[in-house]
């Protein structure tokens, strides 16, 4: 982990911290984040030290604001990987097979992919200056398999359809009366209020942790299937000119304008 410029990894008292440690940028993943933190997580899995694990950001502004745009307006990807591929999918596919259960702190910002990250984790504790909401559908993006699935699965299909078609922010209190959130606590509680959640997990068995998750797991694997069918299109998707005003006029702080794509 020494290597890692990304993610930090730490571990204290049989609960891992992983934190996304851009905060310059707003916490948003590029190819190199998602590999470092799929190698942390992976960590956290064979390691008999850890009983659970938390995913938060750097600093006090973002939990995770999605894939860097700036990034994919630079170069029109995501930057270099270890695989090549960008492993957004092996990602969310580690979060939910990790077999301890895993708390998302969310600090700040939750939004785009960054909202997909916080609602796979077993659990979510926000501070109550966090933001949830959904971002592809002005940018050009989309996700189609958990962050659409799974969503409705855990808050309702009326306001899933709400979060991703109109692309509105939603308060912490909002995102706890909604069931997107266990709980939220002041800012400054928020570290401690994980650790004490972790430490109750902590005094359990680990292997009915482990198959309860399985179980719960079980019920939404065939949202995996659509994430990876979603994402090829996405890919095809990503160099049309409808996806290229959605990210041109992100990076330039203009409304995009897409009117002449509704004919189809």
């Amino acid at each position: 982990m020494s290597d890692f410029t990304d993610v930090t990894y730490e571990v204290e008292n049989g609960l891992a911290w992983i934190t996304i440690n851009r905060p310059d940028r707003y916490n948003a993943f590029r190819a190199r984040t998602v590999d470092e933190l799929v190698k942390s997580f992976k960590k956290a899995w064979g390691s008999s030290e850890v009983g659970a694990i938390a995913l938060t950001g750097a600093g006090e502004k973002a939990f995770c604001s999605g894939g860097d745009q700036k990034q994919r307006m630079e170069t029109g990807d995501y930057g270099p990987s270890d695989s090549g591929l960008f492993e957004v999918e092996a990602l969310h596919r580690v979060i939910r097979d990790v077999p301890k259960p895993v708390i998302a702190a969310v600090n700040g910002v939750a939004v785009g992919g960054g909202h997909v990250l916080h609602l796979l984790c077993d659990l979510s504790i926000a501070a109550d200056h966090a933001i949830f909401g959904q971002n592809g559908p002005r940018v050009g993006s989309f996700d189609a398999g958990l962050g659409t699935g799974y969503l409705a699965r855990a808050i309702g299909e009326k306001r899933a359809r709400e979060i991703w078609f109109l692309c509105r922010r939603y308060s912490a209190e909002q995102a706890l009366d909604w069931g997107l959130v266990n709980k939220v606590v002041p800012g400054d509680q928020l570290r401690a209020e994980v650790r004490a959640w972790a430490d109750e997990i902590l005094q359990l068995s680990p292997t009915a942790l482990k198959v309860l998750k399985q179980s719960l797991n079980a019920d939404t694997e065939h949202f995996i299937a659509q994430g990876n069918m979603a994402y090829s299109t996405l890919k095809l998707f990503g160099e049309s000119a409808e996806a290229i005003e959605g990210i041109s006029a992100f990076n330039e702080k203009r409304k995009p304008d897409f009117s002449k794509f509704r004919g189809a």
